[in-house]
């Protein structure tokens, strides 16, 4: 690979990693800036502490399988696994569907 096209490579990597903070960044935005207007949004500053943790780690989790792993079924297959667990992990912690001691209100 010429050291052009490395670069460029390196360059889209490092765009999608820019891309995943900035858009965890504006989701965590949306519940302060709800609170600033309405009663019912009421999270402590704990509860932006494991979100921004959770969507950060599902964020750096798969762009590490888009890294790593070649094959355009196995990333899909993959990033859905991840993205499910992130889904029944902020349900726990959100209402409590399995009924863990973690569990939301």
């Amino acid at each position: 690979m010429s050291t052009n096209k490395i670069s460029t490579y390196m360059a889209t990597q490092n765009k999608r990693l820019i891309f995943i903070i900035a858009a965890i960044s504006t989701l965590l935005l949306i519940p302060f800036i709800a609170m600033q207007f309405n009663n019912s949004v009421n999270w402590k500053t704990l509860d932006f502490v494991i979100m921004g943790t959770l969507l950060f780690g599902t964020g750096l989790v798969c762009e590490f399988i888009l890294r790593k792993v070649k094959s355009t079924k196995g990333r899909i297959l993959i990033c859905g696994i991840v993205l499910l667990a992130f889904l029944i992990i902020w349900a726990e912690l959100a209402v409590g569907i399995l009924g863990t001691p973690f569990a939301g209100s």
